[in-house]
């Protein structure tokens, strides 16, 4: 794939994936950061309304792995594709990768909401 010459001169650009590399440590870092290795009942994973006093689904550090590695696909997959799309819109570069932060956004909320449950 041929990177564009501009694209890593542009400003919008450097501020978004700087920003989105940042979002993706931060969440990284927070899911790290909370694990307990002596914890013995899992973590809250899932809230269903509708279930009552079950209402919280309990699953182990898997799930937060995932979150850890959408974090990454959304970084990497969203560059990829401002790369790709940079020279036929800048604009629309600019847009995917904004995009890209608020997905990063969300999983961090998310994320950090489920983690804040289990303490």
């Amino acid at each position: 794939m041929e990177i564009p010459k501009k694209f890593f001169h542009d400003k919008g650009v450097l501020l978004l994936l700087t920003v989105n590399a940042f979002l993706t440590l931060l969440t990284t870092a927070f899911i790290l950061w909370r694990f307990d290795a002596n914890r013995t009942e899992g973590y809250f994973v899932q809230y269903r309304a509708n279930l009552g006093l079950n209402a919280y689904q309990v699953g182990g550090y898997g799930t937060f792995v995932m979150f850890i590695a959408f974090a990454v696909l959304i970084t990497a997959f969203h560059l990829f594709l401002a790369m790709k799309i940079y020279n036929v819109r800048r604009q629309l570069a600019v847009i995917i990768m904004g995009f890209g932060t608020l997905l990063l956004l969300l999983g961090l909320v998310v994320s950090n909401a489920l983690l804040v449950l289990a303490h």
